[in-house]
Parts: structure tokens; C-alpha cells; sequence
């Protein structure tokens, strides 16, 4: 007698579901708590952070951003990054790689053009893998605490913290909607040549679901700003004992200097070695 498995593999569309792209989605905004980058302070990640976020602009050696790439895609690796960003990030490599390359064969700069434009590609990507290193690894919270530990305005802080947290009551609010007018309303009989009605309808549909959920998020976020304000969350956020007391789990430890020191090596090894190529 044979046994089968009766567990359903999920077919390749299926993966691209919206309920799969909504749990994506709140995996890469809640960060990984078992990944190398998430072991630091949050305040030498934002450090970090600013250097590769800034610097890659100033920089038009090829050998350098070559250099720099690899750092931050094995950092990246190591973030354990959502599937679905990581294709949406090759989509825009793809499509911005053959952009410049047809543009440049159209005026007629050939294959050296389109390599002398390639510059502005790595230093997107640069900033991107690092981008998603960093927010992958890091919780709300954390990157909350760290921006107020710098000098970031309260108000700021907490907004960040709170943009995260209402994320995925968004993104269930939206799919609500979605449902509803699906029930409510009435789909084309014929989906038309290559289902083109049947786009033009979601198209609609989506549109049109932005604009109750534009108000439900204003009364939500009214709401949550008249109970913290009863609870009296301006004066404590501006209250220097309670931002201590508040802020007292943040502390700088020998492994954050040690990253800080390696990271700060590997970079001048590679605008050293980048100087012997003249690309």
C-alpha cells in the first residue's frame, strides 16, 4: 500500500499571493533578531549606516565600489533578507542596467557608454544592500531608541517606531477593502484579449480602496495620539529621567568597536588597493 503526501506544495504564482507578500513584508519591517548585524548597538548600525549610505556618492572608482559591493552583499547574505525584496531589487538592477544600455546603443556611445554609466548602478547598489542589511536586522524599537540616543527629536522617533508598528494594520486594512469591494461589486463577464479587463478592473479596484483606507488610518492615528497624550506621553518624552531610564539597555560593547574597527580597516584597504585602478 502506498503512502503519499497530502501536505499542498504551494505552485510558483502562489508564492506571489498577497497574504504571501504581506508576510514578507512585515518580516523584512520587523527585522531578524538572530542575524550578525542584529547583535550591535543600534546606534553604531546607524553610524554604519550613514557611511555607506552617503560616501558611495563621492565615489566614481569602479575598484572601490566593487570593493565596497562585496562587504555589504555578504552583510546582506548574512541578514537573511525577504525573498521578494531581493527580486524586486534584480527587477530595477535588470531593468536599469538595459535602460542604460539601450539609451547609449540609440545614441550611438556603444558598449564604453553604457560601462561609464554603470557607475551610478553600483553606488544604487551599494546603498541598497546596505539599506537592507541594516532595517532587516533591526526592530523597530531599537532604531527608535538609537535615532533618540543621537539627538532625534522625540516626535521623530516615535514616528518611525510607529510607522512600523501600523504597518501591518495597513496592510490587513487594505486587503479588507479589497475583499469587500470584490463582494460587493461585479467583475467583467469577459476577461477580454490576454485578460486586459480583468487588469483594468483590479487597477480600479486597488485605486479605489486607497481612499477608505486613507480615512481609517486618520482615525486610527487620531485615536492612538489622544490616548498618549492622556497618558501623557509629550512631558515624558521630553523628561530627561525618563528618557535614561528609557534609553538605559543601549550600551556600546567591545564587539561594537571591534566591527567598527574592522569595518573601518577593510574600507581603507579598499580605496587603497582601488587607487591602483585607474577605473
Amino acid at each position: 500500500m502506498e503512502y503519499t503526501n497530502s501536505a499542498h506544495k504551494p505552485s510558483f504564482w502562489e508564492k506571489f499571493s498577497v497574504e504571501r507578500i504581506k508576510v514578507e513584508l512585515l518580516r523584512t519591517a520587523y527585522g531578524q533578531s538572530m542575524t550578525f548585524l542584529s547583535r550591535f548597538d543600534p546606534r553604531i548600525m546607524i553610524a554604519w549606516y550613514s557611511f555607506f549610505a552617503i560616501v558611495p556618492w563621492f565615489i566614481h572608482n569602479k575598484a572601490v565600489l566593487l570593493g565596497l559591493l562585496l562587504a555589504v552583499a555578504v552583510l546582506t547574505y548574512s541578514s537573511k533578507p525577504s525573498v521578494l525584496v531581493l527580486i524586486v531589487l534584480a527587477i530595477g538592477l535588470i531593468s536599469d542596467a538595459a535602460y542604460m544600455l539601450i539609451v547609449s546603443l540609440m545614441f550611438g556611445g556603444g558598449l564604453a557608454a553604457a560601462w561609464a554609466l554603470s557607475t551610478l548602478t553600483l553606488k544604487l547598489l551599494v546603498i541598497t544592500l546596505a539599506s537592507i542589511a541594516v532595517f532587516s536586522s533591526m526592530d523597530p524599537e531599537r532604531l527608535s531608541d538609537g535615532l533618540l540616543s543621537i539627538g532625534a527629536p522625540a516626535q521623530f522617533s516615535f514616528g518611525v517606531a510607529y510607522g512600523f508598528r501600523m504597518l501591518p494594520i495597513l496592510i490587513e486594512e487594505y486587503n479588507n477593502i479589497l475583499y469587500s469591494y470584490r463582494l460587493r461589486g461585479k467583475s467583467p463577464d469577459k476577461k477580454g484579449f490576454l485578460g486586459w479587463r480583468m487588469l483594468v478592473y483590479s487597477f480600479k479596484l486597488s485605486v479605489v480602496a486607497f481612499y477608505p483606507l486613507i480615512l481609517n488610518t486618520a482615525k486610527r492615528t487620531r485615536t492612538t495620539v489622544e490616548a498618549l497624550e492622556i497618558k501623557g506621553f509629550t512631558y515624558a518624552m521630553h523628561d530627561p529621567k525618563v528618557k535614561k531610564l528609557k534609553l538605559s539597555y543601549l550600551k556600546i560593547r567591545r564587539r561594537d568597536i571591534v566591527f567598527l574597527a574592522l569595518s573601518a580597516l577593510y574600507i581603507a584597504a579598499v580605496f587603497y588597493v582601488g587607487s591602483f585602478f585607474d577605473a
